[in-house]
């Protein structure tokens, strides 16, 4: 090929440009064939059999029963499994690990927490999430802007990450330093904001750090009182609306932690990106949901590893009820017909273990593909990515995944990814 151009050369522009041209064919990465007795397409839930994906690069070049196949191609053969798109996790804590979060954001250094967070992203790319949000680094600042940036140059391995910094929050509000011995002035987990004026403030400053959106804590502390949520608000919907209209002169967004009324209300009719937990929605909080397209992000898995592993039997029935409450609460918002996305709230619990997430939601009585598609569709389009992934379609990024089974029959198949690529490269086979 070398030789040809040389050939058609007549002046030395023409064969510095060929032979740049034919280096870079030589160099580049041959095409891949992934075969799998399955592939599920998420939008219409039509299930392929057998399935196949070209890729060529970092993209998506074909998809269906059977694909050209050419002749440089490497072709793995994935076996009895049914072929994804990259799993979605919209709310993780990746500076965060199981233990007590108070005392380990206080004990553990910035640069310490960021080794453990770059182990906790290679934990989640392996399970075969691909993508993700990462909901404020409790206490680390825009440490997660070394992570994501890091990831992005290939220097560790990761998914693709939307991130904010430190959530930000009102004083003495949800994961303030309460408890602590005042005379030692414990800093916060968040950034101090107590009006619009110093949420924007905030906002900005983060912005110039690398954030991507604003995590702000909008509920908290809750307490269930003769089996009802209550769950303080902290900041007005005015003020929310000051942000939301900050993040939209930044080109970003606002996603809230939301337990409950009257807080989830005010997030809606601010019009964030998601209503994260969502634990209770009155009728006219899950009207604007559906009316803004504002989804819900249950976060369950969280609910059920503090119930399962709480310090005392005290606070194991505490937990229990709250999680037994958040259920019911859950089955009137399907019914509503919300927007969901998923989302574990990881970090608390094992990273790379998430997956449970689409089992719960499914269990509490959502269907397999509605679920996926909540992960995906939904997922992608919270993100700012539907036109780039959650999707196996041409010319979107070649993030998939396989499993085994039916996810369809059986979503547990999520929880035993065998096979994991990300932009092209097989990261897990």
């Amino acid at each position: 090929m070398l030789n040809s151009c040389l050939r058609l050369a007549f002046r030395p522009p023409l064969l510095l440009l060929c032979a740049s041209a034919c280096i870079a064919a030589a160099q580049a990465p041959p095409p891949i064939v992934l075969h799998a007795a399955r592939l599920l397409q998420i939008d219409t839930g039509t299930l392929l059999q057998p399935g196949e994906v070209l890729v060529e690069g970092d993209r998506i070049r074909a998809v269906g029963t059977s694909v050209d196949h050419p002749q440089n191609a490497k072709i793995i053969d994935l076996g009895d499994t049914t072929l994804l798109p990259g799993l979605i996790d919209a709310h993780v804590h990746l500076f965060l690990h199981p233990g007590a979060e108070d005392l380990q954001t206080v004990e553990e250094s910035v640069p310490m927490r960021t080794l453990l967070a770059e182990q906790a992203a290679k934990a989640d790319l392996l399970a075969g999430f691909t993508a993700e949000r990462d909901m404020g680094t409790e206490g680390a600042g825009s440490a997660d802007t070394a992570i994501r940036d890091a990831i992005n140059q290939g220097l560790i391995p990761g998914p693709r990450m939307r991130i904010s910094g430190n959530a930000i929050d009102i004083v003495g509000g949800h994961e303030d330093a309460i408890g602590f011995n005042p005379a030692q002035h414990v800093l916060s987990n968040a950034d101090y904001a107590n009006s619009a004026e110093q949420i924007v403030e905030v906002m900005r400053a983060q912005h110039k750090e690398g954030s991507d959106f604003a995590k702000i804590y909008e509920t908290g502390p809750d307490r269930m009182v003769d089996g009802i949520l209550h769950t303080p608000y902290q900041y007005t919907a005015a003020q929310l609306t000051a942000a939301v209209e900050e993040a939209h002169r930044l080109g970003a967004r606002v996603g809230v932690h939301a337990m409950g009324e009257p807080g989830t209300l005010y997030a809606a009719q601010a019009g964030v990106a998601s209503i994260d937990h969502a634990t209770q929605l009155s009728d006219e909080t899950m009207r604007l949901m559906r009316e803004k397209h504002i989804p819900a992000v249950p976060t369950f898995t969280i609910f059920e590893y503090f119930a399962q592993h709480a310090a005392s039997p005290v606070a194991a029935a505490r937990e229990q009820a709250l999680l037994n409450y958040k259920i019911a609460e859950f089955k009137k918002q399907i019914a509503a017909g919300i927007p969901f996305a998923v989302g574990s709230d990881v970090g608390p619990f094992p990273h790379g273990t998430q997956a449970r997430e689409l089992e719960l939601m499914v269990r509490y009585g959502m269907k397999p593909l509605a679920v996926l598609q909540a992960d995906l569709i939904e997922g992608a389009r919270l993100l700012g990515w539907e036109t780039q992934i959650g999707q196996l379609k041409p010319g979107y990024f070649a993030d998939v995944i396989a499993v085994p089974g039916n996810p369809l029959e059986d979503i547990t198949a999520v929880e035993h990814v065998s096979f994991v690529m990300k932009s092209g490269e097989a990261v897990r086979q």
